[in-house]
């Protein structure tokens, strides 16, 4: 099957790079499916990637017609919704937990909302992995790459190089890598 046949879908949960690989998969050749309502800001400053239409795909769908051979940021608990009618290739980006948290924590911060306890948010997100990475295999509609956040940023060359096969060689790697910036790579786990 070809990539203009199926979606392109980058997953994973919340502040785990997922707007970093939608720039990287968008300069490198594959069309981002976004309408730019979430404005960058000083967590994302080159963007957020998203399109709202994603988070009512369990109640409406229609979006998914239009997201063929494109690229769409979808938060994780949300890849359940998905139409099994199409096939979809799934990036999710994995993080270290302690420093999406930091950096989930500062954007709360700075948007004046509580932080949940980070124990309860750890056990709740391990969870949620567990029971996805056990779905996901059993899903004939979905192939998935887990990619590290940590890793594309640490050896960004082999990485993209992953990417790129899982992607049938489409994207092209040299722009995958001219997107990548480690001056945004602002929350470290030390």
């Amino acid at each position: 099957m070809s990539l203009d046949s199926e979606i392109v879908v980058v997953s994973g949960l919340p502040r785990s790079g997922t707007s970093l690989m939608m720039q990287m998969l968008d300069r490198g050749g594959i069309p981002a499916l976004t309408d730019h309502e979430r404005i960058a800001d000083v967590d994302n400053p080159r963007g957020y990637y998203e399109f709202e239409a994603v988070k009512r795909t369990k109640d409406d769908s229609a979006w998914v017609c239009d997201a063929k051979g494109k690229v769409v940021k979808m938060v994780s608990s949300l890849l359940y919704d998905l139409p099994t009618t199409e096939k979809y290739r799934v990036i999710f980006l994995r993080r270290n937990f302690d420093e999406m948290l930091d950096s989930q924590e500062k954007m709360l911060k700075r948007l004046g909302k509580p932080a949940a306890p980070r124990d309860a948010i750890k056990s709740a997100y391990n969870k949620h992995l567990k029971k996805l990475f056990e779905w996901l295999p059993t899903q004939p509609h979905l192939r998935a790459l887990v990619v590290s956040y940590n890793d594309v940023i640490d050896d960004a060359e082999k990485q993209v190089a992953r990417i790129v096969e899982f992607l049938d060689g489409v994207p092209s790697a040299e722009k995958m890598l001219q997107a990548i910036d480690p001056a945004l790579y602002r929350n470290r786990a030390s």
